[in-house]
């Protein structure tokens, strides 16, 4: 019996394994200026989900501060137009954005949920979820439907940082596949550039 539950366990662990592997099928984009985007087909849905992988010179505590300043990080998130707290308890912030688009598209907006979480080895993690009916749609915009991602910055040095960006969205309406496509790579890239521009000041 305990040879056909090892069996068992092994072929269960390898379905697992293969399972994790198709959601972490990513295949590079672009790699340019120390910064690597990947992108990942996602089961059920037509986009793809990015990663952004950089190291920025800076501590873990300066990154935190300039991502929980909400509204200052407009200038440095990708095509955000502005950003606000709606709420904060605990690990958990609310926040709300709202993005430009191009011409034609409505422009979005997104309500998320934000949880961070702190490790043991200095590495700090802000998960990303996307809160849709948190708060009456706005006028004008078209509210993104899901987002599910997060932050991952993993200490490398005294001075430095390896931070990861990673999200799936479902941005509602329609959106035109060009567009999708150009997103999914311009806001890795552009948000983590710019935030490392902004750490570097």
């Amino acid at each position: 019996m305990g040879s056909l539950y090892r069996i068992a366990l092994g072929l269960g662990m390898t379905v697992l394994v293969t399972g994790m592997a198709q959601a972490e099928d990513w295949k590079v984009a672009k790699q340019e200026d120390g910064i690597k985007v990947s992108l990942s087909e996602v089961p059920g849905s037509q986009y793809k989900a990015y990663q952004g992988v950089a190291i920025i010179k800076a501590s873990v505590a300066k990154l935190r501060s300039l991502q929980e300043d909400v509204t200052g990080a407009c200038a440095w998130v990708h095509e955000c137009k502005s950003q606000k707290i709606l709420k904060h308890e605990g690990d958990k912030t609310w926040t709300y954005t709202q993005f430009n688009t191009p011409w034609p598209v409505t422009p979005r907006d997104s309500v998320l949920q934000i949880t961070t979480v702190e490790g043991a080895d200095g590495s700090l993690t802000r998960n990303l979820l996307g809160q849709p009916d948190y708060i009456p749609e706005e006028k004008g915009f078209v509210r993104v439907a899901q987002v599910e991602g997060f932050w991952r910055m993993v200490p490398k040095g005294p001075n430095e940082t390896e931070v990861t960006y990673q999200v799936h969205t479902e941005p509602g309406g329609s959106v035109p596949s060009w567009l999708a496509n150009k997103f999914v790579v311009d806001a890795p890239f552009n948000t983590l550039k710019a935030l490392r521009e902004r750490a570097a000041k």
